[in-house]
């Protein structure tokens, strides 16, 4: 018997931590309520398109923060709402989408991270007008 209750103990423990591993969504969504430009950079890839309104391009990680704290700067968020997430079915990419509140409106803010050697690092970010 104590050794039954030992191994219960022992795999709820294992699934506890699996649990506890979340998706590195997770935390950029946090970093996005915060704006929390250099986090969020830290998740990106060497070169990124970035749609950010109604202009388009693609961009170096440094020019890529430098945009994204602008942004911030002229819409300083205060809450988010997370509507759609796609991720621990498809090892390849992760992609979600919030609704962030900011004191200038609501945006809808896509995120495409793709699978590197080491984990996922975004290579898509747009962010829209909420219709």
């Amino acid at each position: 018997m104590k050794r039954v209750l030992i191994y219960l103990i022992f795999t709820l423990s294992l699934a506890n931590t699996a649990l506890a591993q979340s998706d590195p969504m997770d935390a950029l969504y946090g970093h996005f309520k915060n704006a929390n430009s250099k986090e969020i950079a830290k998740s990106f890839s060497s070169s990124l398109e970035i749609i950010l309104l109604d202009q388009e391009d693609v961009y170096s990680k440094a020019q890529a923060e430098q945009i994204l704290r602008d942004f911030f700067i002229k819409n300083p968020p205060l809450s988010y709402v997370k509507v759609h997430s796609v991720g621990n079915t498809n090892v390849k990419y992760r992609y979600g989408v919030i609704i962030l509140t900011t004191k200038n409106g609501k945006f809808r803010v896509s995120i495409l991270m793709d699978k590197v050697s080491n984990g996922y690092l975004i290579s898509e970010l747009k962010i829209e007008s909420e219709k």
